[in-house]
């Protein structure tokens, strides 16, 4: 019985370190296919960076951007629009890059 709980307290450890560590290695991953081109992590470059992001805009507010920006950027302050709408980016992916970005507030 010990052994058996020793095994499961063991198994459960790894699977939670493994599920912990899966979302920002995934929004990382889809910050390099999708965003790095025109954003940063704590740098401005064409666009804001995810540290400037993640102090001014909640998730839903992110989310809304990522895949709709023509209809949300002048509710979010911006005079024009120049970001492309990423549709095809299915919900996991949407959540860990807003995971990723959030995880830069605070941040400079």
């Amino acid at each position: 019985m010990e052994e058996t709980m020793k095994r499961w307290l063991s198994v459960t450890i790894v699977a939670t370190m493994a599920l912990g560590a899966s979302p920002m290695k995934e929004g990382e991953k889809v910050f390099k296919g999708y965003c790095w081109g025109c954003h940063h992590q704590t740098a401005e470059a064409f666009g804001p960076s995810f540290a400037t992001i993640a102090s001014k805009r909640d998730r839903g507010q992110i989310i809304a951007q990522i895949v709709d920006p023509e209809h949300t950027f002048k509710t979010l302050g911006y005079r024009r629009n120049s970001m492309p709408a990423f549709k095809d980016l299915n919900a996991s992916q949407l959540e860990a890059i807003t995971d990723y970005i959030l995880s830069f507030k605070g941040k400079k």
